[in-house]
């Protein structure tokens, strides 16, 4: 691979890209460990996928929201180096696939060109921050949450702090208390609110989905909008040191809060608030771009099927809070689309509506700022690119991770089970295309990248096992799950399993019930009142697997007979404990302390100087075959094993030397002089290991 240097104006991401470049080349080279290499690539959002010798690329959009000229960027980029098909996620991202690693830090590039950005869209850091879409045009909402998502999207882009923790973090912003953001499902979720005149939020903290849900805690009833910067660089900072390291399953945030409660939690954030560099970072709102309304008026145009115009206009106009204008929802099918509709689509709202879209939690598209006159010619227009399917945000709108088409972890098909189920709905329940009130979603697996838990009716794909040793593809059909508002939310009861062929007959039977016993209700209310017994004996016949038939082993969307294979997943990232690659990354952050400090970014180099010592200390615990689980456990174990029976001399203890991060302010002399006790800690800790080889 011939070296690649980018043509942009940013230094900071020309050094991101050129070093993605670099390390590529080594790990081809065979320099770079394969666990090591891993770790970085996802952190600038390269993820392998199912097939072998391809990525998929994850881009970051923040809250969503992707100007017309991103889009078209984006478009570029997925036919030269993709497919040409996007994927839009459950977390507002676009995803493309089938990409050669060898030409990512040219596609990274590309999309730099319109400041679209792969850091951190996978990986052990602050995944992309998350809001309703319909924040800024939304009716109920106190104010528009834009620019504070946006702020603390770039406040943590790159920052040291967030750069290697135990696992992913996750954010999200809700305009209002009906909380379309789902904040407590978030390890950090904020509910915009107005007390006494203050814009501020309500704060969940330790929610997350997967294998076992939690719902968030509520950290403040109201905090100030210039104080959640410094309250989430303080909780990242906790998190880094305190949560889980070594085992993916116990490494969320949830977990922690789980193990020390609320209250113990609150106290390590207090102890930490003398390292965070900003007691109050005060958002510009003013400054914050505002939308660019056409002027252009639209043609005047004649609706060919009056009914399915009315019919789409009933489930697929969004109200706004600004008089004269609606905004229009997208429905995608699996959250798919192709690059020659997406440049239309970026051509159309550039020239009739503000020039952006917003990508929904839900998969779908939203066009703001349409003007109420303007939609019989919006619909036309739509109608030509096949966007104008009625249902957005409805029973009929299915969400589903893209499961075994092309992910490590996927068990069963999830796509091809929901097109199936939304095709069902369409022909024998076609009222259900009307109804906001039952939410469906599926998974391919239990970590429930299509929200599964949190869903009204939702299936999890599995895989079950005969009495004969034969394995089919199954469901796990979960009920009662849904978004309360206000930081509250339900998680759905497991039911049962059933062969993965069932599912739309165990579809059927769940509506049946409903359409006849449910007089009124909306499903969340009407499953608390029936409870897991009822459902689980209406569903109980679906599980008899002593009469599999062939087609029970063939999965959806497949002609193949179904083969369990599930490969390794790089939800987190894996960071080797290889001694010598250890004390390696050690001296890179000690160069990145150093930078830093030259550049006077005291808080960033006093973490980098930080993270090189436990670093360090990682390594010669390793050695001894010492877990290294937390930050917290690495600095109190090397103390005692290394410090207490002096097989290494340093002045005081090494909680002493290390925990000084916390116990001084950000200063420029503080910064320096902890730089310093760094670098003496390594050259001691280098000193060692040379000595211990020697001898060895």
């Amino acid at each position: 691979m011939q070296s690649f240097r980018t043509e942009l104006e940013n230094t900071v991401v020309e050094k991101d890209i050129i070093e993605l470049e670099a390390k590529i080349r080594q790990f081809n080279e065979g320099k770079v460990d394969e666990e090591k290499f891993r770790s970085l690539r996802l952190a600038r959002g390269v993820y392998g996928q199912r097939q072998q010798g391809v990525q998929m690329i994850r881009i970051k959009l923040p809250y969503g929201k992707v100007t017309s000229n991103q889009l078209k960027r984006i478009s570029d980029v997925a036919d030269e180096y993709s497919t040409g098909r996007l994927h839009i996620t459950t977390r507002q991202d676009i995803q493309i696939h089938y990409v050669d690693l060898n030409r990512t830090p040219q596609l990274w590039a590309e999309l730099e060109k319109d400041e679209v950005t792969l850091r951190e869209a996978c990986g052990n850091t602050v995944r992309n921050v998350t809001a309703s879409e319909t924040a800024g045009i939304d009716l109920d909402e106190p104010f528009d949450v834009s620019p504070y998502a946006d702020a603390v999207f770039k406040y943590f882009l790159r920052n040291p702090i967030g750069q290697e923790m135990g696992r992913k973090f996750k954010v999200s912003f809700s305009s209002s208390d009906t909380d379309t953001g789902l904040s407590y499902m978030h390890d950090l979720g904020f509910i915009a609110k107005i007390k006494n005149g203050v814009r501020g939020f309500k704060v969940m903290i330790g929610g997350g989905l997967g294998s076992q849900p939690r719902h968030a805690d509520t950290l403040f009833d109201f905090l100030s909008s210039d104080q959640i910067i410094p309250l989430m660089e303080g909780v990242i900072r906790v998190f880094d040191r305190y949560g889980e390291r070594k085992s993916r399953a116990k490494a969320r945030m949830k977990f922690l809060l789980k193990a020390i409660g609320l209250d113990g939690f609150k106290s390590l954030l207090e102890a930490e608030q003398k390292a965070v560099p900003n007691v109050s970072v005060p958002i510009d709102t003013w400054g914050y771009p505002q939308p660019k309304l056409s002027d252009v008026a639209t043609p005047t145009v004649k609706i060919e099927d009056n009914q399915a115009f009315q019919q789409w206009k009933s489930t697929n106009l969004v109200p706004q809070k600004q008089p004269g204008f609606v905004a229009i929802g997208i429905k995608v099918l699996l959250g798919d689309f192709y690059t020659d509709k997406a440049r239309q689509l970026a051509d159309l709202v550039a020239i009739y509506a503000a020039g952006e879209i917003r990508l929904s939690l839900r998969q779908n598209i939203l066009i703001p700022y349409v003007k109420e006159e303007s939609v019989p010619f919006f619909y036309t227009e739509l109608e030509k690119l096949g966007f104008v399917e009625a249902g957005y945000n409805t029973a009929a709108d299915i969400t589903a991770c893209p499961g075994t088409d092309t992910c490590n972890l996927g068990i069963a098909s999830s796509t091809g089970i929901a097109e199936e189920l939304e095709r069902l709905i369409k022909a024998e329940y076609p009222y259900y295309v009307g109804n906001p009130d039952v939410v469906i979603k599926i998974s391919g697996c239990m970590n429930a990248c299509g929200q599964h838990n949190m869903a009204n009716i939702g299936f999890q794909g599995m895989s079950i096992r005969t009495k004969d040793k034969l394995v089919a593809p199954a469901l796990q059909v979960l009920l009662g799950g849904g978004n309360i508002g206000n930081g509250e939310g339900r998680f759905a009861d497991k039911v049962i399993k059933i062969p993965s062929k069932r599912g739309p007959e165990a579809l059927r039977l769940i509506l049946n019930d409903f359409n006849t016993n449910g007089k009124g209700a909306n499903y969340a209310d009407y499953y608390q009142e029936k409870g897991e017994h009822y459902f689980y004996d209406l569903l109980k016949p679906l599980a008899d697997i002593t009469n599999l038939s062939t087609e029970d082993f063939i999965d959806w969307g497949t002609t193949e007979r179904y083969e369990k294979a599930i490969g390794v997943g790089e939800c987190a990232g894996v960071v080797i404990d290889l001694i010598a690659t250890l004390l390696f990354e050690s001296e890179e952050k000690i160069q990145n302390a150093q930078n830093e400090l030259e550049q006077e970014n005291w808080a960033a180099s006093i973490y980098y100087s930080y993270t090189s010592m436990v670093n360090s200390a990682k390594a010669l615990l390793t050695s001894e075959n010492v877990k290294t689980n937390t930050h917290a456990a690495i600095i109190t174990d090397f103390n005692e094993k290394f410090i207490v029976s002096e097989k290494l001399k340093i002045k005081g203890s090494f909680e002493d030397l290390v925990l000084q991060l916390n116990k001084n302010a950000p200063t420029g002399d503080f910064a320096e002089s902890y730089l310093k006790d760094a670098k003496a800690f390594l050259k001691k800790v280098e000193g060692y290991r040379k000595l211990e080889l020697e001898h060895a």
